[in-house]
Parts: C-alpha cells; structure tokens; sequence
C-alpha cells in the first residue's frame, strides 16, 4: 500500500531517531519528490545533513523550509545555527533580524542571540593569513608532513597572532608528533583568543587522553560540549577516555549519544565496537564493526579490531580474512601483520606465522610485541636457542615487558647472578605497577627462585601471583559448580538424541584426548601422532565453539542440532588432517563433553588420561595459562575443589558411557613405556609403529605448557615433584579424591 505524504513524513522521523539515517533520508528525499516545497521534509533533510557533518549542504534544505513555512520558529533556528557552525556571522546575525521581525521568540532564541553576539565579538579580533598561505599548510597537514606545517605555522604565527587556524595547525601537528604539551600551549592559546571555541576543548581531551590524563581530558571534553552540546566528536573522546579507565558501560552510553548526533560516525560505531569486545560481548563487538566499515569501507583500523574479535571468537580464517584487508587498505600495518601471526600461530601454521612477524619487524623494528610472539612460536617449534634470542630482543627495546620476562624465564635456567633476574626483582620492587604486570613478573619469579633453589621464594611469588590472577579474571568456584551441574542435566537428552551412523563414513576421524590440565595429555598426543596415519591437530576449541550450548541445554538438543554439530566440527577437523584419516584433538577439558562427544562421534575414540591428584593440581597452581577459562587454576582450593567436580564427573561418564572410553595412567605410561603405548595403539585399531616409541622425534609444533617436556625421553618421577612443596602447603591437598 502506497504511503501519504504525512505517513512517509511520520516514518521518515521514526527512523530519523532511530539512528536510522539513511532510511529516514529514503522516506524525506520520497516527499521531496512528490512535493519539493514541502517544509518538513526539507527541514528534516538538513538537519540529517548537519548531523552527519554536511553543513554547508543543509543550507538549501533550511532555506526551502523557509520559503514555504516562515512562521515556524525552529526552522529559523535551524537555520541561524547552521550559519554559525560555518562561521558566516554576518548571514547568521542578518537572517536573526529577519527571525525577529517575523514574530519568532523564546528562549531558544534569546540563548541563540548570546551566542551569536559571543561569536561576532571574538571573530572581530580574529586575524587570519590570506587563503593561498593558509590552503597551503593545509595540503602540508593532509600530505602528513608535520613537522613542517608545524614550523611554517610558528613562523606566520608572528605576524598573525591571533589566528585559530595557525594555532589550531600547530595544535594538531604536535599532537601528532607526539609533542603533547607544546600541542596543549597551541590550544590554550586558540581558547585565549575564542574562549568558547568547542573545537580546541576536545583537542585538548585528545592530548590529555594521550598523555594518560583521563580525568582532566574528560573536563575538557565536558567544556567542549557546554558549548556545542551537539559537537559528536567530544563524546567520542569522552567514550575512548572512560574506556580506557575500565569505565565500559559508561563509554558505550557516550558512544552512542555522539552517534545520535553523527549516525555516519564510523569512528564512534569502531571505539564503540572495542568497548564491546572488552566486555566480551563479541557478536555486537562485530556488529558495530560491519557498521562501521558499512559507512567507511576502508577502514582498517575496523578491519583490524573486527580481525581481533574474529580471533577471539576462534574463527581463525575469518580474522586472517579482516588482517589482510586492513593490510590491503594500510600496507604498513604491523599491528596487523602481529596479530595474523598470532592467528597463524593458533592454525599450527608456525612457519607462515614466523614470516608474518618478520613482516611486522621490517615496518617497525622496535616492536617488542612481535619478538614476543615470535619467541612463542620458535618454542613451540623446540627451537629454543632463537626463542631465547627473540624474547632477549623484545626486552632490549622494552626492559619492563613483564609478559617477555615471563616467557623467557621457561626457556632458560637461572643463576643468582643472572642478568636478567636481577632486572625481574628490581621491576616488582616498584610502585604503581599494574595488576597485570605484576602477575607476570610474580611468575616470572617463581620460576627463577625454583632454579636456584630458594622455595620459599617460590611459594611467595606463586601465591602472589596467582591470587592476583584470580582477581583479575574475577573467577569463582561456582561457575564452575553451576557448570557441571548442567552438563549433567543435559547428558539424559543427548543419550537420547545420539547419532546411528556408519562409524566409516567420513573422511576423518577424530582422536579425543581429554583429562586435566598437565595431566600428560600432551605427551600422548605427541605419541599417537608419531604413528604415520595420524595427525596431531593440538588444542582444538571446536567442541565447546560448535556444541557449547548442546552440552548444557536439552532444550537445544535434537538429531538435527547435533548432526549439524557433528558437520561443522568435521569440515573444520578436516582442514587440520594434513591428509590423514586420524586427526588428534588435545583439549584437556573436552572431558566436560563426553555425552556430546559419544552422541555426535560413534566413531570416535576417547582417551581419557589421569595423573596422580596432587601432582596435577600443583602443576596448574604452578602455571600461568593465556587463556582466561581457566580461573580455577589460581587458588589451592579452588583447584583442588575443581578436580573433585571432575572426578565426580568422570565417574558418572564412566557409569554412562564406560565401553566408549580408554583410560590411561599417566604414571603407567612413564614407568612401562612400551607395553602402555602398545594397548594405545591397539586400542586405536592401528598397526604398530616402532615411531611411537620415540615422541620426542615429533617434530610438530607444540602449543602447551608441556612443549619442553615433550621434546625430551620419557621419562619418570615428575609426578613426584610437587612434594619438595608440601611443606608450604598446609594440607591442602588433602581432600582431593583419588578415585
């Protein structure tokens, strides 16, 4: 049914609040072309104009409204403000005479005559340079020459004292040299020549926000918008400042009132975008993202930000996909370049990643980041004289890198004379580190004392360490409770809903390797996949990524839903295979999945490896894990409680589901090597191979804690290490359950 024109207009304002732009100006432009002269929809089209930035195009809307309708006062006002943005008293004060002799009044109107008397007044002091002098710094700025706009500005500043553009440029070019108080002076100086010039309040924020002044920058965003309580780029600021403060709500509100000023504003739907993602609400990170890059397409800091919430969400090829736009749009991006190694690295793909950040290096040579995550890669390759050279790098240019010390401090071993080791005690020494850092060097420390010997030491930084760890990821035992409460409740319907399939069908079949964490399912997976018809695919998120919610909800469990699981998780396992049909997957906590495992894999097989108790747990109090899923680990209680739920939880498997899992000891394994390995294989229905005697000649990269170990011969006894702290423990381990 076709719109009347008061039905169109009514739309068009819905959408218009709405944030809607670019329907409201579908519903506004329609009007227009049934009716040119019609007031509304002309004063509604340049107010959209105004609010995406375009002033000058708003003018012919306003003056049309006028012609058509002079006795609505709000389209004077419209139009008088938009004179004033542009600067163009004289019009502004002529068409306010016009307003007045036509009736129009109020208080909008008597705030509007003090601010256009303020602006006249303050224009007639302003002195500018000619245009051509002006136009010419100005393509200088754009060209990004910096430091020559700035010179050439303080040279005409003589002359022309009180010109804001000078003042303004050089402002901007400091600011951008990084020369952030001469930048603020420059500013100072425009406000003390136009004190209510909005536009040098938020280019203060800007500089103050850089110098990490978040307080002050914000009072000045805050005196920009008292001003021009419509100006969208103060709220933007405002928003990136409260962001940075961990102020995430607060920023997000900002951001969206600086887009209900702007709706093109694609700087703010980006910032708004990281909020998110540091809320860890992805999908409306990714959101704001595609809406970002749908008014600014080539955006590469938002192809960027998209590529490291894609990564976050685990979808590997996507993020490559957004890295390598940015790089298309910014060749020179090696903040790009860092963070597709770091996906690469995740995709077992060590090689390409090592190319990427040489790439990142070749840009920016003093890019600490970037040696780090080099150095992860060549560890995990057991390359570990170059891994030690990259983090050494990394410190050279950036000596408190507390995540690099860290790193380092598990590739080497330690002396009290260390170099190294002197600088880590120094650093923890001083004042007003973060939470973050300080966990890292804590860590750092443990492992160095433990080298020398000092166990105390030890116990002190691990204990310290850790609890701020735990406060940090702001963990709870209970999550955890409530977890596998409901992974039980699920278990009756995915039973139910298992999958009758030919156990051959598919191209691969996938080798779960489940337990604890450091229970040695690393050195299993090195021996399974030293057999030459398996592939070792390491810590794959695939089962809690595709069935994440079926293990928790029976209301989502069906045939349908878990065969849909089933394909999604093979077509991605398949890209792992190198071409073999048995394809490891080593992620210790996919015990929590069994059920779905069992009903989505009849073929499947399922080795569940334990260790002893106390070992494991101290071997996951003792680590810093990357991963933020892992808040148990942080606390003796905490992690002993956690493997009490997963005993428990493992027994009521077993009860289920005994026939499809092999159990193996883990101490077994290491004191008869060969008759423990021989039941795997055999278990796995493959024909012995010699190769799998000899995990250590594995030459595939490995991504865990473990990566050390595995490069070495089996060997026995490391379960019983965590008694040389038992002394400290106070009986903590105690009531762990054996069985």
């Amino acid at each position: 049914m076709e719109l009347t024109l008061d039905q169109a207009l009514q739309k068009g304002i819905e959408a218009h609040k709405a944030g809607q732009v670019q329907e409201a100006d579908r519903y506004y432009t329609a009007i227009l072309k049934a009716n040119p002269k019609h007031p509304d929809a002309n004063h509604n089209m340049g107010v959209l104009a105004v609010g995406v930035g375009k002033v000058q195009e708003a003018l012919p809307f306003f003056k049309k409204a006028l012609e058509s309708n002079t006795s609505y006062a709000q389209f004077w006002l419209s139009y008088i403000d938009a004179l004033i943005k542009l600067e163009r008293l004289a019009e502004a004060k002529a068409v306010f005479g016009q307003a007045k002799s036509k009736g129009a009044k109020g208080d909008s109107f008597d705030q509007l005559k003090k601010r256009l008397g303020s602006a006249t007044s303050k224009s007639s002091n302003v002195q500018e340079p000619p245009k051509e002098q002006l136009n010419a710094l100005i393509k200088l700025y754009k060209q990004n020459r910096l430091q020559k706009v700035f010179n050439e500005a303080q040279k005409l500043i003589k002359k022309y004292t009180t010109s804001l553009t000078l003042w303004n440029l050089m402002g901007a070019s400091a600011a951008q040299l990084g020369q952030l108080d001469d930048a603020i002076l420059a500013f100072q100086k425009a406000l003390s020549i136009k004190p209510d010039y909005a536009e040098a309040y938020n280019n203060i924020g800007n500089a103050l926000k850089d110098q990490d002044k978040m307080k002050e920058a914000i009072e000045a965003y805050k005196k920009a918008l008292s001003i021009k309580p419509d100006y969208a780029e103060p709220f933007n600021g405002m928003g990136n400042a409260l962001r940075d403060q961990g102020r995430l709500n607060e920023a997000i509100k900002v951001y969206k009132k600086a887009l209900s000023i702007k709706p093109d504003y694609a700087e703010a739907y980006n910032n708004m975008g990281i909020a998110l993602k540091d809320q860890d609400k992805l999908e409306e990170a990714i959101e704001a993202y595609t809406k970002a890059l749908s008014i600014k397409p080539d955006y590469a800091n938002a192809c960027y930000n998209m590529g490291i919430t894609l990564k976050g969400q685990g979808k590997l090829e996507e993020a490559i996909e957004a890295f390598t736009k940015a790089l298309s749009i910014k060749p020179d991006y090696a903040e790009a370049y860092n963070n597709m190694g770091a996906a690469l690295t995740e995709q077992r793909r060590p090689e390409e990643a090592v190319k990427v950040y040489k790439k990142a290096l070749s840009i920016k040579p003093d890019y600490a980041e970037a040696y780090n995550n080099m150095g992860i890669v060549l560890r995990d390759q057991g390359k570990l004289d170059e891994a030690v050279g990259a983090y050494t790098k990394a410190l050279s240019i950036k000596p408190d890198y507390a995540d690099a010390h860290r790193n380092l401090s598990h590739v080497k071993k330690y002396t009290e004379n260390d170099k190294q080791f002197l600088q880590v005690q120094k650093l923890y020494k001083r004042d007003g580190l973060s939470g973050n850092t300080r966990c890292h060097l804590n860590f750092a420390l443990a492992k160095m004392y433990e080298d020398i010997g000092k166990l105390d030491q030890v116990f002190r930084h691990l204990s310290e360490g850790n609890a701020l760890r735990k406060k940090l990821l702001k963990y709870s035992i209970n999550q955890d409770q409530v977890l596998f409460t409901k992974l039980k409740n699920a278990q009756p319907n995915l039973l139910k809903n298992k999958l009758k399939i030919n156990k051959t069908c598919s191209e691969v079949s996938p080798i779960f390797i489940l337990g604890m964490l450091r229970s040695g399912t690393t050195l299993v997976e090195q021996i399974v996949s030293s057999h030459s018809e398996v592939t070792g695919a390491g810590e794959l998120n695939h089962v809690s990524k595709f069935g994440g919610k079926l293990a928790i909800d029976p209301r989502s469990v069906s045939t349908v839903t878990v065969s849909k699981f089933r394909e999604e998780y093979l077509a991605d396992l398949s890209k792992a295979s190198n071409g073999n049909h048995f394809v490891t997957d080593k992620m210790p906590p996919n015990f929590r999945f069994i059920p779905l495992i069992c009903a989505a894999f009849p073929e499947a097989k399922i080795i569940h490896v334990q260790r002893n108790a106390a070992a494991t747990c101290w071997s996951n109090y003792k680590w810093y894990f990357a991963s933020k899923s892992l808040g148990y680990c942080y606390d003796l209680k905490d992690v002993v409680d956690y493997h009490n739920l997963y005993k428990d939880l493992m027994r009521f498997w077993q009860s289920q589901y005994g026939e499809r899992i092999y159990h193996l000891n883990y101490e077994s394994l290491t004191t008869d090597q060969e008759n423990e390995t021989r039941k795997l294989i055999k278990y796995l229905g493959l024909n012995w191979q010699q190769t799998c005697l000899s995990p250590q000649e594995n030459k595939r990269s490995v991504r865990t804690a473990s990566q050390q170990q595995v490069r070495q011969k089996v060997y026995q006894g490391s379960s019983e290490a965590w008694r040389k702290y038992e002394p400290f423990l106070n009986g903590a381990f105690d009531s762990l359950h054996s069985s």
